[in-house]
């Protein structure tokens, strides 16, 4: 009887301390998360200081309550993953030393895993993968479509140029003065039943699958100041409509067309703005309606966690990829190929 591979996955990369058990690459045994919002809210973002200083009150505390939550012994253990990168230096490294640490301390491999390839790979917690498959990645500072004909091989086909969409959310937010995080509340505003404005799409070249929201989100700023200098009245949630409007189109349109032509037989969206109810539905409306096999995580597994990193984790350790003790945080790491 072959044994279960049981993997650690500890993330810090931006505002979250986590620590997660997963078993097989694709069960959650256990799932901890410490969450900063309360703490940055006054902010109306993260700063990368206060971050750090949580992460450093958390993170053993996480990883505590992770092992006592599945009843399981470090010694239970196949190895250790954790963010390497990208995310906020100070934050990484904090998550990497406690790794190594914990990795030394039960001479336990060590595998650094990217955080967007955690993102991807939240999907298999859900269900299998079928390949090739294209990936719609929108978390935070990235918005990329990524192609993979298999496990730990990454194409990018097309990303932001200036803007992502998550931090267009943020901007936006910021002009209606909304609490942080600005996108929940975009959200539900955009929900509310009121005529949207009509905001422009930014398409770019005919056949380019890359994005842009940095016109859109001006568009917003200066329909909210000319109202304002026009004293006319601002409805907050027909604003928050034609914006969520505007940057859902693009990414369901330029997704599909993406998946036509690249034949994948599934699709999959990554990150934190797949938690957002207009870009699922449309997601998911499109691509029943094209036959097209789609997947989103539960919206626990949208935002930064650590489960996301053990089950990228278990796909790494299992092609033999592991890091020295020399390992460092990479704010600036590029996707890479595991094969």
């Amino acid at each position: 009887m072959t044994k279960d591979q049981i993997i650690l996955g500890i993330e810090t990369s931006c505002d979250e301390t986590a620590a997660s058990i997963v078993r097989n690459g694709c069960e959650i045994v256990s799932n901890v998360v410490a969450s900063q919002i309360e703490s940055h809210k006054r902010f109306g973002g993260v700063v990368p200081e206060i971050a750090s200083r949580h992460h450093v009150e958390q993170v053993t505390i996480v990883i505590e309550e992770a092992l006592k939550q599945a009843n399981m012994q470090p010694s239970d253990l196949d190895a250790v993953a954790v963010t390497e990168g990208p995310g906020l230096v100070g934050a990484l490294l904090i998550g990497i030393n406690a790794a190594k640490a914990f990795a030394f301390a039960h001479q336990l491999p060590l595998v650094g895993v990217h955080h967007i390839a955690g993102h991807i790979y939240a999907n298999q917690l859900t269900e299998p993968m079928q390949f090739p498959l294209l990936a719609l990645v929108v978390s935070g500072g990235h918005t990329e479509i990524v192609l993979m004909p298999d496990h730990g091989t990454f194409k990018l086909i097309g990303e932001t140029r200036d803007d992502a969409a998550g931090e267009a959310y943020d901007k936006v937010a910021r002009v209606l003065k909304l609490p942080y995080p600005g996108g929940p509340h975009i959200d539900r505003l955009a929900h509310e039943g009121v005529e949207p404005i009509a905001f422009p799409r930014i398409w770019l070249e005919e056949d380019s699958y890359d994005f842009s929201f940095s016109g859109l989100k001006s568009s917003v700023i200066n329909y909210m100041h000319n109202a304002e200098q026009r004293g006319e009245e601002i409805k907050p949630q027909a604003v928050a409509a034609g914006f969520q409007d505007s940057v859902v189109e693009v990414l369901t349109a330029k997704t599909l067309r993406a998946a036509k032509e690249y034949k994948v037989k599934q699709v999959i969206a990554a990150g934190g703005v797949s938690a957002n109810k207009g870009l699922r539905k449309s997601l998911e409306d499109t691509f029943a309606k094209e036959g097209i096999p789609f997947t989103v995580p539960p919206l626990f597994l949208c935002t930064d966690n650590a489960a996301m990193i053990a089950a990228a984790g278990s796909v790494m350790f299992d092609k033999g990829i592991v890091n020295s003790m020399a390992m460092n945080g990479k704010p600036g790491m590029t996707l890479f190929d595991w094969n």
